[in-house]
């Protein structure tokens, strides 16, 4: 069960109406984390705890949700889960504007985000620093607190009643607000007009095989790509790995834009198999996954080069997933009954028949040769309880008597 902490304060607009919550993220100590804890281990409970869900349960179904973002987490790719309809890009004030950033928050604007600028002190040196992206922000969080009245006065002449909206930051006291009320300010937020209340989040998802065993079923039934993207955004730790996988290609050096884009350029063929893989080596606890990984790949290239042209694609499959009982520990007919497979494969994966049988008893006769190699070579520092439980895992009867 993934738990964390959000604190949530209210911003409100100038008639006093609650326009959006700011969202800061809260570890086990107490810390302020921002929006990704500098993305490293939290990012995939934070998304993946924020579900359109939970979303409405913490903010209710319309609210907007400003979410701090930094360098790291731009470039990263995880924000491309996010909803832009539901979620603020808040740029922290400290963030480093590298070409690939500045790039990064570009391309956010042109699919739709709201930008925003967190605690502006409306200094010259951050009016030069934000210089370029001021075309592509929507609201300004000015810091009344941080910014000297000279300074907050020439920012207010700059941007006020144009394109940009400015947000009163940090309004302490009743006078504070009267003040910048009455100098202009569209949005305001601060411990006068609500204190953060802290809420835990509990992100309870269905197991991780079923999900993608349910997108396996939506792809094989020809469903339209906005409907692939739809329920891959529904999983936002999956599609912070795939956004990861096609970053990391060598195949495909195109910077990511939507996930719709990556969905069209990997294929419907590449996506399934990545899928694949994808279940293997994150789902699995099983403490020989990565080995049953490597020899689920295996098993599936074997069975492709033995396939005919139009079949390579569906016995590749076949192969994977005549592993998925070994991986989950369950059975087999249990996992199959969650995806609507091709008769082909699902009469090799349940009953070893088919027009890949022939192609599967071949590669088990190979991996077994190999391992017999293994067993013979290594059985002296075999455990005597291992070996017992093989054995009786695979059926084989024991003469208790010689023991």
């Amino acid at each position: 069960m993934n738990v964390i902490n959000i604190s949530k304060q209210k911003i409100f607009d100038n008639k006093n109406r609650l326009y959006a919550y700011e969202l800061v993220f809260k570890d086990s100590e107490d810390q302020r984390t921002g929006f990704s804890s500098n993305v490293k281990g939290t990012s995939q409970l934070i998304m993946s705890s924020i579900t359109s869900i939970e979303l409405d349960k913490l903010l209710g179904q319309r609210t907007l949700a400003f979410v701090n973002v930094d360098e790291e987490t731009l470039l990263k790719g995880i924000l491309d889960v996010l909803d832009k309809d539901r979620f603020v890009l808040n740029i922290l004030e400290n963030i480093e504007l590298t070409e690939k950033v500045i790039a990064k928050i570009v391309q956010y604007k042109k699919r739709g985000f709201i930008l925003s600028l967190e605690h502006f002190d409306s200094s010259a040196e951050m009016i030069t620093k934000f210089s370029r992206l001021f075309n592509y922000i929507d609201i300004i969080k000015m810091d009344v607190e941080l910014s000297e009245p000279e300074n907050l006065q020439k920012v207010m002449k700059k941007f006020k009643g144009g394109r940009i909206k400015l947000l009163a930051q940090n309004i302490e006291i009743k006078e504070d607000y009267n003040t910048y009320l009455k100098m202009g300010f569209d949005f305001f937020q601060g411990y006068y007009l609500d204190k953060p209340e802290v809420v835990e989040i509990i992100g309870s998802k269905e197991p991780a095989q079923f999900i993608i065993l349910q997108l396996i079923k939506i792809i094989k039934d020809n469903n339209t790509t906005e409907q692939l993207e739809f329920f891959i955004k529904k999983q936002p730790d999956l599609s912070f790995k795939l956004i990861q996988f096609f970053n990391n290609s060598k195949s495909l050096s195109v910077k990511v834009e939507s996930l719709l884009q990556v969905i069209t350029l990997m294929g419907r063929d590449k996506l399934l198999r990545w899928l694949m893989v994808y279940l293997y080596s994150e789902v699995s606890k099983n403490p020989a996954s990565q080995t049953l990984l490597e020899l689920a790949i295996k098993r599936a290239e074997r069975m492709e080069v033995d396939a005919s042209p139009r079949d390579k694609n569906k016995a590749y499959l076949a192969g994977m997933f005549t592993m998925l009982s070994a991986i989950f520990e369950t059975d087999i007919k249990e996992l199959m009954n969650h995806v609507k497979m091709d008769s082909d494969i699902t009469s090799l994966v349940l009953e070893k028949k088919g027009i890949f049988a022939a192609s599967l008893m071949r590669a088990e006769i190979a991996e077994k040769e190999y391992l017999k190699k293994i067993m013979i070579a290594n059985f002296e520092k075999l455990d005597t309880t291992d070996l017992i439980y093989t054995l009786e895992y695979g059926g084989v009867e024991i003469d208790k008597s010689k023991l």
